[in-house]
């Protein structure tokens, strides 16, 4: 076990999704695995392993921000030999073009985090989704008969901005919307040369102020879940 996951070696897949949410974790485990077996439960961050069309898959949550998304996929891919990690998460609109519920791939993600700011000493980097997984959503997807949008997206260090139209410098170029895990998942995976793809469902939208409840994000974004757990 690691720190902060008490899985035994070999618990988990080689494949696992990413919800920020645990309980969402639970719900994806419940619903789609048969035979699902939690392997954690350390500060309440459920995760499960199960069967998805005979192929074996883990789902396991991650928090909220960049410092707890880091954590956790650290320890998954240098303790547990986890390959490809795939986010489904939340997201809130910066598009009038991107409506609530709508899907969205992460090409990209630009970030406000010093996080790799100071990994970098001050430079830029560019945290991207895996190639081979972001094609093979796509596939999915059009196999499924599931719209898609895909482009950068924002990863932000703050929920709750003091300065609320902030988003819409962002939106003049372009980002689709807002998460607070993608910049760092992508660059965890990019620093230990596994793959990492992030699927987001929109919650909210910055332009028009609709948003779904808790218990929607935590239960009803299946479609976004079917195209994940396909790339398994």
């Amino acid at each position: 076990m690691s720190l902060h996951i008490e899985a035994k070696k070999g618990d988990i897949a080689e494949t696992i999704l990413l919800p920020g949410d645990p309980l969402r974790a639970k719900w994806i485990a419940e619903t789609f695995f048969e035979n699902p077996v939690c392997f954690n439960k350390i500060r309440g961050m459920y995760g499960y392993t199960g069967i998805y069309n005979g192929k074996r898959v883990s789902v396991m949550g991650t928090g909220m921000g960049i410092p707890s998304i880091s954590i956790y996929t650290h320890e998954l891919i240098t303790e547990y030999n986890v390959k490809n990690l795939i986010r489904v998460g939340s997201a809130g609109s910066y598009q009038k073009h991107v409506n609530i519920r709508d899907i969205v791939l992460a090409m990209a993600a630009s970030s406000n985090s010093g996080v790799n700011k100071l990994r970098f000493s001050g430079a830029d980097y560019a945290p991207t989704a895996n190639f081979d997984l972001f094609q093979k959503a796509i596939e999915v997807a059009k196999n499924k008969n599931i719209p898609l949008k895909a482009g950068n997206v924002f990863t932000s260090d703050e929920f709750y901005e003091d300065d609320f139209e902030s988003y819409k410098k962002w939106s003049k170029f372009g980002v689709l919307c807002v998460d607070m895990e993608t910049a760092g998942l992508y660059t965890i995976a990019a620093k230990h040369s596994v793959s990492a793809l992030t699927i987001l469902t929109i919650s909210d939208s910055l332009v028009t102020g609709e948003h779904t409840t808790s218990k929607e994000r935590e239960t009803t974004f299946k479609e976004m879940i079917e195209i994940a757990l396909e790339l398994a």
